[in-house]
């Protein structure tokens, strides 16, 4: 049985947050459905990363205006995310510390990047600073989410799945759940924030 004191975040550990953005926030572009109800929970972690002086990472879609994923250019997406953009901003509500490290994905027209570490310096970002487990939350599940998920494991990292912290696109009715389902059994940690308050 895993104690509550393994659940708490310590040094070595980093909070990523995938691209909550207001494009995929109700009301945008491409809206998640209900994805700003994960906003209180990502502050929570939020609060207690800073806290414990903890370093905190937030992933961005930061497309060129004629990106390969848009509808008007072959891609199977509403625009959205165009850098420098209201879309592309992250939410007032989403308590961003100053020191917050943002790392900027898809920014070539000609390439789509699910993943925070594709394309990125993220990876080399961690290694500088001794991070072994990261904590990830965000926006989509069945996309983003998923992706980065899959990449820092295969970087060999340790992943903290924050779940009420994550929404889907859900295309198909059941994407977010098996995605979700992919990432635990792949090796992603279940945390959900009860535990660690």
């Amino acid at each position: 049985m895993i104690s509550k004191k393994s659940k708490k975040p310590k040094q070595g550990d980093a909070l990523i947050l995938v691209d909550v953005q207001n494009d995929f926030l109700p009301g945008g572009n491409l809206a998640v459905p209900n994805g700003d109800q994960i906003i209180p929970v990502l502050n929570d972690f939020i609060h207690i990363f800073k806290q414990n002086k903890l370093p905190i990472f937030a992933t961005r879609d930061w497309h060129p205006e004629n990106h390969c994923s848009f509808k008007n250019h072959g891609g199977n997406w509403p625009s959205h995310c165009v850098a420098g953009t209201k879309g592309a901003a992250f939410p007032e509500a989403l308590n961003l510390p100053d020191e917050i490290v943002i790392i900027s994905k898809s920014i070539s027209s000609d390439k789509e990047a699910y993943s925070g570490l594709e394309g990125t310096d993220l990876d080399k970002r961690l290694k500088i600073l001794n991070v072994d487990r990261v904590w990830v939350g965000g926006l989509a599940t069945d996309y983003c989410v998923i992706n980065t998920v899959l990449d820092l494991i295969s970087t060999e990292y340790k992943v903290n799945l924050l779940v009420d912290g994550i929404r889907a696109v859900n295309v198909n009715p059941e994407d977010g759940r098996n995605a979700e389902r992919e990432m635990i059994t792949l090796g992603a940690r279940p945390i959900k924030r009860n535990d660690i308050l």
